[in-house]
């Protein structure tokens, strides 16, 4: 049984750094290997002899399958442990990645490099995330900054590892070698020391177990559920109720805003990581310059997170969080828009610089924005929802551009779309943030308007009572009637 830590509050800091290493080295074994795939797009085209869009569903459905296994992720993380779930997501996926070494068709790697490696990595992803949440409140996007910085710094190493590894042992050998390499991720789950809030905890089956608990009451509270049906009752209503708090975030019209948006960056975001490889070959631009692009990508992702963690931090900007991220997400979009007139190696440098920046600059701030929409006590269940809405864009958007390039015989289409779908969904959350200030500042006037007004009852009520013209019964009256309509 592993033994939880029990505080009143986030301690932010302590072991909580070494869950932010851990979250890292998860984010280079997931995330970076995921962008990685992109690399074998040619040598996969080339060897089974496919189109683009039968070729792109390898990519599409291992980013799917990560995104729509992440509730799977946080129900074993929260029912079982963290530790547990990220060490059997690093077998899942190792071996995912050593049977892809061993294809004889693209139905073959749809399976072991998308389902069985994308699963794997939806154990591993989303609960570490919220492991970070956990640990950390006033440093909380600081923290998050250096730990989603691994996808960054993962893909500025693995894309020239990646590329050498194909030149030197052929695809089969670098996807082996691949799948030893994730095997680190438990490791990583071994550094994940569950943590229970006093908040989180208060109606929770094991409550009698705890610390905080004296033991006269927990033998009461034993006598009680022993002998009393109605106790028991009561003990399962708590439980229902709990189960019912873990979700009771889809109520809420700002997390539902959110939801909506995050289905449209997702379908932006990711044929760039499919086709960034294979546009900049078809511009005359070499295999070792193309791939040097992911891996200036990568660097200035790492760029992104840590600078926007560290600013969002500040107290001047840490109301600011939310429009921070839709400038970002925006951002990203008017760059897939410039994209398909940058036709020379020095021109794509900046584009990689630039799309890079913002991309760990919203990835960073996503899952604090959740956390500040949700809670701390539902964010494991609120991040895998955000993730598992990645999974329909990250499967459909990269064949649906392939599609476009083989109908079309141009990459222009593919990423003007990609740039329309992340401006919306800026565009979206820009809206309803103003949307919900005007309705608040409209609450506040009426409130305003109506206090008065009340005051004025009030007032009239006393005057009326000092000069003798109203009895007692009638002030009654009156008061009634001022605290009525206050109420409308």
């Amino acid at each position: 049984c592993i033994k939880k830590v029990l505080l009143a509050s986030p301690p932010d800091g302590g072991w909580g750094w070494m869950i932010v290493v851990g979250c890292f080295l998860v984010t280079i074994c997931t995330r970076a290997v995921t962008r990685c795939i992109s690399i074998f797009f040619v040598e996969f085209q080339t060897y089974f002899a496919q189109d683009y869009a039968r070729t792109a569903w390898i990519h599409s459905i291992a980013d799917c399958a990560t995104m729509l296994c992440a509730p799977l992720g946080s129900f074993i993380s929260n029912h079982l442990s963290c530790q547990v779930g990220i060490m059997l997501g690093g077998l899942l996926a190792s071996a995912g990645l050593i049977l892809s070494s061993f294809a004889t068709s693209l139905e073959h790697l749809y399976f072991s490099l998308g389902v069985l490696t994308g699963l794997g990595f939806a154990l591993c992803y989303s609960p570490a995330i919220a492991m970070v949440g956990k640990y950390f409140n006033k440093k909380k996007a600081l923290a998050y900054g250096i730990a989603m910085s691994g996808s960054g710094i993962g893909t500025f190493i693995l894309a020239p590892v990646v590329q050498l590894l194909i030149e030197q042992f052929s695809w089969r050998g670098a996807l082996l070698i691949l799948g030893g390499f994730v095997l680190n991720l438990c490791v990583c789950g071994a550094l994940m020391r569950p943590i229970t809030l006093k908040e989180d905890h208060k109606h929770s089956p094991e409550f009698l177990e705890q610390e905080y608990v004296s033991e006269a009451q927990k033998q009461d509270l034993k006598q009680l559920s022993s002998c009393s049906p109605l106790f028991k009752a009561w003990s399962h209503e708590c439980l229902c109720c709990c189960s019912w708090q873990e979700y009771n975030f889809f109520l809420m019209p700002d997390f539902l805003v959110l939801a909506v948006s995050v289905l449209f960056m997702a379908y932006g975001c990711s044929p760039l990581f499919v086709y960034l490889v294979p546009y900049a070959l078809s511009v005359g631009v070499s295999h070792q310059q193309a791939a040097f692009l992911m891996s200036i990508l990568g660097v200035i992702d790492i760029v992104g997170n840590i600078t926007f963690g560290w600013l969002t931090d500040r107290r001047c900007l840490k109301k600011y969080r939310y429009v921070c991220y839709l400038f970002a997400v925006g951002m990203d979009g008017l760059c897939c828009l410039f994209l398909p007139v940058l036709q020379s190696f020095p021109m794509l440098v900046p584009f990689s610089f630039t799309f890079g920046y913002f991309d760990g600059a919203y990835v960073t701030l996503m899952p604090v924005v959740t956390a500040d929409v949700v809670g701390t006590a539902s964010l494991s269940s609120a991040l895998g929802v955000v993730y598992f809405l990645h999974a329909l864009p990250y499967l459909v958007s990269p064949p649906i551009a392939g599609w476009l390039v083989d109908t079309t015989s141009s990459y222009t289409a593919s990423f003007i779309l990609c740039g329309f779908s992340m401006i919306f969904s800026s565009t979206l959350l820009c809206f309803a943030r103003l949307a919900k200030k005007i309705k608040r500042t409209q609450l506040r006037s009426l409130t305003r308007d109506t206090d008065t007004k009340q005051q004025n009852w009030t007032n009239g009520t006393a005057a009326y009572s000092v000069s003798g013209d109203l009895d007692q019964k009638d002030v009654k009256i009156l008061a009634t009637e001022a605290n009525s309509y206050s109420n409308r």
